[in-house]
């Protein structure tokens, strides 16, 4: 069995999204209100940081260390422990969130109303609410569904395209092998053409097909 070849199927490239429409997101929360300033901080976390939505869910208050060196620590797919570090601009952010008042003492980084862990389809809901008020902005974003795997992408690109190595990238998304963020080098067309422009390009020249004489003569005798 183990010889039967796999099934083909159509490998479909990797979607993210732009500096532009990431920005746009990032804007749309009302940063006014609780619930605004938790999504805004949420959101940024996720595309910076590229956890997946298990990881960012159950992030807890003790989870984030403040001070040199800040970072995130989390256990990932096969209980497996990784820490990935978090910007200045992101740390300010969160900073400005850890002294908001907690909801029933909950240890939860992001919580819900209640206090408690976000569901799957809560955070779904909350990344739907802002792509529609960030779409006036960035049109395009009418045609993306945003996810926190979208957002995890984004973050896997925005390495690539800065030059990051690719077994970087995989210890950074905890990815099991470093083939895994093979997928991601496909993905952007800027990295192709970049790639284009330092080649020599060929010296082609238009013109139209003309037979020779035995060529027509053979089609004349058909």
């Amino acid at each position: 069995m183990l010889a039967i070849p796999s099934k083909r199927f159509t490998r479909t490239l990797v979607e993210f999204l732009t500096r532009s429409e990431v920005d746009a997101l990032l804007a749309a929360p009302d940063q006014l209100t609780w619930s605004g300033r938790r999504d805004h901080a949420f959101i940024l976390v996720a595309v910076q940081t590229g956890l997946r939505l298990s990881e960012m869910t159950g992030l807890k208050r003790t989870d984030l260390v403040i001070g040199t060196g800040a970072h995130v620590r989390v256990i990932g797919k096969g209980r497996k422990e990784r820490c990935t570090p978090i910007a200045k601009s992101t740390l300010t952010v969160l900073k400005a969130w850890l002294r908001e008042p907690q909801r029933r003492d909950s240890e939860v980084l992001f919580p819900s109303a209640k206090g408690q862990r976000l569901s799957v389809h809560g955070v779904q809901y909350v990344l739907n609410k802002h792509r529609l008020t960030a779409s006036k902005i960035c049109p395009s974003l009418k045609q993306k569904r945003v996810t926190v795997h979208r957002l995890r992408h984004t973050m896997a690109m925005d390495l690539l395209q800065e030059g990051v190595d690719r077994s970087v990238i995989a210890l950074w998304l905890g990815h099991e092998s470093v083939e895994t963020t093979q997928i991601y080098l496909a993905a952007t067309l800027a990295m192709k053409e970049r790639a284009l422009a330092k080649t020599t390009p060929r010296r082609g020249q238009s013109g139209r097909y003309r037979p020779g004489d035995p060529l027509l003569a053979f089609l004349n005798n058909l």
